[in-house]
């Protein structure tokens, strides 16, 4: 059976992204990133909303623009493991409104369905993530997330 683990890098006054939706100011550096793939690593499947799925799909074609790095000015040894972790997963996405995936090993669920999410859970082989603090925040309220892994950074965002 796979836990379900809620990731996320937060500001030290709790937000996600700051008043325009962006979150640019939580890239992590090399140090932090390799901590991250360790704990990527064993994820089999990420579940995503629609809005954490356009960013995150960036990811299926990174490896192949060394000069356009998503967050830096060029991928390093840390986003391109990264790249090749996100790849090899299985993807989720819950979403009324994309009407197709631009990656591999990625469905669309149309619905969010706690049961659904327990059954996924007892078969899988591996762990699973939610990424996108509106999903996660349906599957904590439904009892389903298993771990936490809250990410500070040291910056103040919010109002």
């Amino acid at each position: 059976m796979g836990k379900l683990i809620y990731a996320a890098i937060a500001s030290l006054d709790g937000y996600v992204e700051d008043v325009d939706g962006r979150f640019d100011w939580s890239t992590p550096d090399d140090e932090v990133h390799a901590f991250v793939n360790d704990l990527e690593r064993p994820i089999g499947t990420y579940l995503y909303g629609r809005r954490m799925y356009e960013t995150m799909v960036l990811w299926e074609t990174a490896h192949t623009l060394p000069d356009q790095a998503p967050f830096t000015a060029g991928l390093g040894a840390q986003e391109q493991e990264f790249a090749g972790i996100w790849r090899r997963a299985e993807k989720v996405v819950f979403s009324r409104s994309l009407k197709a995936v631009s990656s591999a090993k990625t469905r669309i669920e149309r619905a969010f369905d706690p049961e659904g999410i327990r059954q996924m859970k007892a078969r899988a082989v591996k762990d699973i993530t939610v990424g996108g603090s509106e999903l996660a925040g349906q599957m904590i309220k439904a009892g389903l997330v298993d771990e936490y892994h809250l990410f500070m950074h040291p910056i103040i965002v919010g109002g």
